[in-house]
């Protein structure tokens, strides 16, 4: 029986890269971009759900949840910009997430089926971020605890979770902090940023072949710029 996957921030960099490597006759995939809804508005999370169901006739079997935003937020820019900025980035990459994965559970809980859900966190979940982006790192570590709570609260439905936490990888979505300085060369001991393709294959084996045992793991790729 095929695989029925949702993959969020799928049109480009990493989560292309995911939709990539699980694709295959085993697999039936629904690859979401903003085009399909922008996940600031807090209702996007829902219809999303809904109409991927819609799509995969029914069922859905892993959750894959990429999608996220990395938006400079100064510290001396004006209280409303800077909660702005806040609440955008903690919508997009953190609530809708969670609302996902909730829908997800209960998806599982309801038919009395497995699932599998994996997130797309990021290095600054343990070692923070640039001061321009606390949000960013803040909603990473967030997903990260929710991803160990899932997974806590759910093996015993046969619902596991996981996370991988990259660090720089090769898409546009970091391309100007890294332009602005020398990063890879004094930060990252491998002496280049992570490709998408290796991200791709670790979410590929979390969502297929990973023991169940792993759930509530936290893979790293960051090629030893952070290690724990």
């Amino acid at each position: 029986m095929q695989s029925h996957i949702v993959i969020t921030g799928a049109s480009r960099g990493i989560g292309a890269a995911i939709a990539e490597a699980l694709r295959g006759d085993a697999t039936k995939i629904v690859a979401l971009s903003s085009a399909d809804g922008d996940l600031a508005d807090p209702a996007a999370p829902e219809a999303l759900w809904q109409a991927s169901l819609d799509r995969l006739d029914g069922r859905i079997d892993i959750l894959i949840n990429n999608a996220g935003i990395f938006e400079a937020s100064p510290i001396d820019e004006s209280d409303a910009d800077w909660l702005a900025h806040w609440n955008r980035t903690m919508q997009v990459n953190l609530t809708a997430s969670a609302l996902l994965c909730r829908r997800a559970v209960q998806h599982w809980q309801a038919s009395g089926k497995a699932g599998r859900i994996v997130n797309i966190a990021s290095r600054a979940a343990y070692r923070g971020d640039s001061a321009e982006h606390w949000h960013y790192a803040a909603s990473k570590a967030g997903m990260v605890a929710m991803t160990k709570t899932i997974a806590r609260a759910y093996a015993k439905d046969d619902i596991l979770a996981f996370a991988i936490c990259p660090g720089f990888t090769k898409t546009g979505m970091a391309d100007d902090y890294l332009a602005s300085g020398d990063v890879v060369h004094t930060d990252i001991p491998l002496g280049r940023v992570a490709l998408p393709e290796e991200v791709g294959e670790m979410a590929r084996w979390c969502a297929l072949d990973a023991p169940a045992s792993m759930t509530g793991a936290v893979l790293d790729v960051n090629g030893a710029s952070y290690v724990r």
